[in-house]
């Protein structure tokens, strides 16, 4: 394997969902953004709802993104492996349908305030922050 270069692979329970080769990886983790390159040491960590950004070795101004929702990240030889409950590259998004996720989510965090349901409201809390960033991913097509 090139040391120059980035394998990157992200699997879901529904599969493999990414598989290219890549110059840089930038992720949000729960404590803040990482950017990963080749010959990093190896880490494994915890990713937030938010986007993945991939500069592939083979496009020299495109940038692949990825709207992943928590998961993992490691590292390791080269191997940038992101495991997530889901995932979508930006082309595969259906904005209408994450449109109205949204809508749904903040209508269910209005119900969950008036009857001051916490846990409800966190849950719906989660599905609005999935919904905005798959909307906000879908943009970068």
């Amino acid at each position: 394997m090139m040391d120059n270069v980035l394998t990157v692979n992200v699997m879901t329970p529904d599969g493999l969902v990414y598989d290219h080769r890549a110059r840089i990886v930038v992720a949000r983790t729960t404590d803040g953004e990482i950017g990963i390159l080749p010959k990093h040491a190896p880490i494994i960590v915890p990713l937030a709802i938010d986007e993945v950004r991939i500069k592939r070795t083979d496009a020299d101004t495109h940038v692949d993104w990825i709207a992943v929702n928590g998961g993992i990240l490691e590292v390791r030889d080269n191997i940038v492996s992101i495991i997530a409950d889901s995932a979508e590259r930006e082309r595969d998004i259906d904005v209408s349908r994450a449109e109205r996720a949204k809508q749904r989510a903040e209508k269910m965090i209005q119900e969950a305030r008036q009857n001051d349901n916490i846990d409800e409201f966190k849950r719906a809390n989660v599905a609005l922050h999935r919904a905005i960033n798959r909307i906000n991913v879908a943009k970068h097509t």
